[in-house]
């Protein structure tokens, strides 16, 4: 195996590639290190796998770095896939890991949100989240281009350009249509953003592999989809089954099978391998570009008898559709059934989940339209308003007005960068544990926030359910909108100020001029 072969492998639409997915864990030389380097060999040796995925900081545990870890397997030959979450590190100290992947040339990135965190030195560390998946996705864009920006000195500054291949995940495995159509919107704006591949979360719903690559077509974007495969027994099915693995979807039909499989003398290996060969056939079968193999305590001679398997199975794969028909109760899929293969048509379901029409979200919308809206009554005088008050003796009573009222409305964290209005008037700082302002993570269950379940729906349903009886065409509007991350400069500052001076996000996204000076 060479270096780079699995950038080019995925781009290249005749070539089937395979990535297997290794977890580091917390330590530096003990034996759950030790072991991916020697699994990464004996890869290496053969010529069943293409590249070496690796997990950042798995399920919110700490571990090992991925990125020293392909660093290492990048000087042994062995092309690695890091993944790089956004869960961990502020927005320079991603800059710092890229530019030092970059030097090192591991240039595979998958870039997803990850999970919250639940571990840590002395309980649990803080999340950070300080830019999101699409966010991230842009930044590397940027500096695949030569990213510019201005010195200490004012003096303008182009980098040279990196060399990045990025991916992103999606989760088509959503029960609710309020879930399914925010990974979608999502998915569209980290392809827009730069994504050039997909790794989908873990299913094992064939309707619902199938259903990602007819978005693709019905949406018009041509990018290679990596199948993702993991080498199901019982003890992580049930976890999946819990939610204890956010995104990660195992029916209560499935987990029931899984049970009856552990009856075996080799508490079900054989059968999870079979399985996992089934889906290999399928996936390929279907069109997706490869496959990413993963599973607890695999070694090299499971991933080749998998492969070896899969391939065998390929000619025949439509015969194994039946197997994997594990539907959620009342679960959405975008398109039909199509009864014949028991896969999709190519007709679109209807979108039949009700949305509802609050008071407080009326409230939110007339007075934006007066005020806030730059074609409004209003508007031009709260400009001029704000322009007197700023830097004046009125600015703390503004600044207080301002904080009781979102207080009250959506918990204000005063960000000074305030995002309501394009997400439906629902706060992303206080009311998402992971700050996502440009869409749906995929940790949520049957719409409650992975960190909250069955306490907090997750915004993005909320979202949904809000503008869906306004139409589709705000709904999509406001859902594929760019959102740039927060300005820390401007927190604990007004944002009424903010928006009205011309000094936040919206300055350039609504075309927002600051009054004239007098």
């Amino acid at each position: 195996m060479s270096v780079h072969d699995l950038t080019k492998s995925i781009k290249n639409e005749k070539y089937f590639t395979v990535t297997w997915e290794l977890v580091p864990g917390r330590g530096a030389k003990e034996d759950n290190i030790e072991a991916i380097f020697r699994r990464a060999r004996d890869a290496a040796e053969e010529d069943k796998v293409d590249g070496i995925t690796l997990t950042d900081n798995p399920g919110g545990n700490p571990a090992i770095s991925a990125e020293y870890i392909g660093m290492k397997l990048n000087e042994m030959g062995i092309d690695p896939l890091v993944h790089f979450t956004c869960k961990d590190k502020s927005r320079n100290e991603m800059e710092s890991f890229l530019y030092s992947l970059e030097r090192e040339e591991v240039e595979n990135l998958l870039v997803v949100t990850g999970d919250y965190l639940v571990s840590g030195y002395q309980g649990i560390s803080r999340p950070v989240f300080d830019l999101d998946a699409v966010q991230t996705l842009k930044l590397i864009s940027e500096l695949n281009d030569g990213l510019e920006y201005k010195d200490a000195f004012g003096n303008p500054v182009e980098l040279q350009a990196t060399n990045f291949f990025t991916g992103c995940g999606v989760s088509p495995f959503k029960r609710l249509e309020s879930e399914l159509m925010f990974q979608y919107y999502k998915l569209e704006k980290k392809i827009r953003a730069g994504a050039e591949f997909i790794i989908p979360q873990l299913g094992y719903d064939m309707r619902k592999f199938h259903e990602l690559l007819q978005f693709l077509r019905w949406r018009d974007f041509d990018i290679p989809v990596i199948g993702n495969i993991y080498v199901l027994t019982y003890g992580p099915g049930r976890a999946m089954n819990n939610n204890n693995i956010p995104g990660c979807v195992v029916t209560d039909d499935l987990l029931e099978k899984l049970a009856e499989e552990r009856e075996a003398d080799d508490n079900g290996h054989q059968a999870s391998l079979d399985r996992a060969a089934k889906m290999y056939a399928m996936i390929k079968g279907m069109g997706f570009a490869g496959v990413h193999l993963g599973g607890h305590g695999l070694e090299y001679e499971d991933i080749q008898y998998i492969v070896e398997k899969g391939q065998e199975l390929e000619d025949n794969w439509r015969r194994y559709v039946p197997e994997f028909d594990y539907p959620q109760e009342d679960g959405f899929y975008l398109f039909r059934r199509d009864e014949k293969t028991g896969l999709n048509t190519e007709e679109l379901s209807p979108r039949t989940e009700k949305g509802k029409k609050t008071v407080g979200h009326r409230i939110f919308r007339v007075v934006h339209s007066l005020f806030f809206d730059p074609g409004g009554v209003f508007f031009r005088p709260s400009q001029k308003i704000c322009q007197v008050i700023d830097e004046s003796w009125a600015e703390d009573p503004l600044e207080f007005m301002e904080r009781v009222i979102k207080t009250i409305s959506n918990d204000c964290l005063q960000c000074g960068d305030c995002a309501l209005p394009d997400i439906a008037y629902l706060c992303p700082m206080s009311q998402c544990p992971k700050n996502q302002r440009n869409g749906a993570c995929g940790g949520s269950k049957d719409g409650w926030c992975e960190v909250y379940p069955e306490e907090k729906k997750c915004i993005y349903v909320r979202m949904y359910r809000r503008l869906k009886p306004y139409g589709q065409d705000e709904l999509e509007e406001k859902a594929l909108k760019y959102m740039p991350p927060v300005n820390w400069d401007l927190k604990q500052t007004s944002s009424w100020l903010n928006y009205f001076l011309g000094r936040d996000y919206a300055a350039e996204m609504k075309n927002i001029d600051p009054p004239e000076q007098n």
